[in-house]
């Protein structure tokens, strides 16, 4: 068995908009935990509510960092930059977690002799206060998750724990994505690493309110797209890989055209039709037949 001192070495971040509410409640929840973080740092991105007084008089030993409003992305990453700990648990403020989450998971993590730098767990999910079933295409899983994590994302931060030192091979969140932020994140390490997976759900995600980033934006594989040709430019992935990414490109490039198309959206599907027609071009590349 390790040592309580290594079980410890985490840093648990969390970022926040204006979820005072919510934030108490996940607070409470890495507070309850059996393993205790070496520390919790809020990363506030422009909160206009009284979280800053609700966490500094409710949770003292919590490091709270205000930030000007630059996006979740932002607020991970000045987290990443900021944690002293070998491991980085991430919480979204609308989330809670289980009250042995990153025990299991910390022990899963030396029992495999660290052969894992990501692991996750499976979770609930709820939406306006109802149980909610989730599909097939949502079932989660370890090991080599690079194809399944292309069509959408198939981990929630909130359940993960990751090594810090990821981040150094890997990159950090891309700021300039508004949504999808994770799945970009978790299809660059998902390329290089296996994944560590428990499948005893460990945190309860909550769904349905009004400011859900996924509800702010139409057409979320339009950030996937993003995505996915960024990494194919930089020349993220290995030969084979990119031959699976490319496909998956132009599949999601001709959705959302056609989508624009029988919606009558002339300006997104000029540029959706555009990239689609630029892509193709690069088919003898990536050695697939259209």
């Amino acid at each position: 068995m390790c040592s309580q001192k290594k079980l410890k070495d985490v840093s648990v971040i969390i970022p926040t908009l204006n979820r005072c509410n919510f934030l108490k409640r996940a607070l409470e929840s890495v507070f309850k935990q059996t393993i205790k973080p070496k520390e919790i740092i809020v990363i506030d991105n422009g909160s206009s509510d009284n979280t800053k007084e609700m966490v500094c008089s409710l949770f003292p030993s919590v490091k709270f960092v205000k930030e000007t409003r630059r996006g979740v992305s932002a607020a991970r990453n000045k987290g990443i930059k900021l944690a002293k700990s070998e491991w980085l648990a991430f919480l979204d403020s609308d989330d809670l977690w289980k009250a042995k989450k990153l025990e299991k998971q910390l022990l899963f993590a030396y029992q495999n002799k660290d052969k894992y730098r990501f692991i996750h767990t499976n979770e609930i999910w709820y939406r306006d206060g109802k149980l909610l079933n989730q599909m097939k295409k949502h079932e989660k899983s370890g090991g080599n998750i690079f194809m399944k994590s292309l069509d959408f994302c198939c981990v929630s931060p909130s359940t993960s724990l990751l090594k810090k030192n990821i981040f150094n091979d890997h990159g950090f969140f891309d700021e300039s994505l508004e949504v999808c932020e994770d799945y970009d994140m978790w299809i660059r390490i998902s390329s290089k690493e296996e994944i560590g997976y428990l499948s005893e759900p460990m945190v309860l995600k909550f769904g349905g309110h009004a400011d859900q980033l996924s509800k702010k934006h139409w057409g979320m594989d339009r950030f996937r797209i993003k995505s996915l040709e960024k990494n194919l430019i930089n020349n993220l992935f290995s030969r084979s890989q990119s031959k699976v990414v490319y496909k998956k490109l132009i599949k999601k490039l001709t959705i959302v055209s056609n989508g624009a198309s029988k919606r009558g959206n002339i300006e997104v599907l000029k540029e959706y039709k555009d990239k689609l027609d630029y892509w193709l071009t690069k088919s003898d590349k990536f050695k697939y037949e259209i």
